[in-house]
């Protein structure tokens, strides 16, 4: 049978913890899978917003989504709104109703994955552990956040440590934080979540 993908894991996390009606992030749009997938969680009645720094990826994310809603109908999936902008710039830019009341935010790392995209803008570790930090002022109680990382590129292994390092100094009573990885492939895509306290 296996074990699920790391993107597969990221989701069913999400999925078990997210409620229909509720507001969720995708910090890095990329394609637009993570972002068609939380407007589907969200449904109708919820909210996503999408953050990311290329136009392509906007352009990408914005064809799928409008895709999904011609096949599955346009009110099945939560109001979508895609920003060029960093998620480095979500505390500025999200309205500030949103701080403690999102269900989940979803980070996937690395490069565009197209075929025409310049594999050298990657994200930074700076920037990715700063978007991180705000992502749990973000979320409400019992939220969660969701980190792909792939440390088998140039630049991926040092944004891979310092996200880790960053998960690891955050305070228990703040959230729980956990990792999947294939232990056998040290360059292997790997998923680190964190689940923000109730109470």
């Amino acid at each position: 049978m296996g074990f699920l993908s790391v993107l597969s894991f990221a989701h069913k996390m999400v999925e078990e913890r997210l409620s229909p009606g509720e507001r969720a992030v995708d910090a890095t749009v990329g394609t637009g899978a993570d972002t068609l997938f939380l407007a589907k969680k969200a449904g109708p009645k919820g909210e996503v917003y999408g953050f990311d720094i290329q136009p392509e990826a906007l352009t990408l994310a914005g064809e799928r989504l409008r895709r999904a809603r011609e096949d599955e109908g346009g009110d099945a999936l939560a109001p979508s709104t895609l920003l060029l902008k960093s998620h480095a710039e979500m505390a500025d830019v999200l309205p500030p109703s949103w701080r403690g009341s999102v269900g989940a935010i979803m980070f996937n790392f690395g490069y565009l994955p197209s075929d025409d995209a310049d594999k050298s803008v990657i994200t930074l570790p700076d920037s990715s552990v700063a978007a991180l930090g705000v992502s749990l002022e973000l979320l409400r109680p019992g939220g969660i956040v969701t980190a792909v990382l792939y440390p088998g590129h140039p630049g991926g292994g040092l944004e891979a440590e310092a996200v880790e390092a960053w998960a690891s100094a955050v305070p228990q009573q703040t959230a729980s934080a956990i990792v999947y990885r294939q232990l056998q492939r040290r360059t292997a895509p790997y998923v680190i979540a964190l689940e923000k306290k109730k109470g």
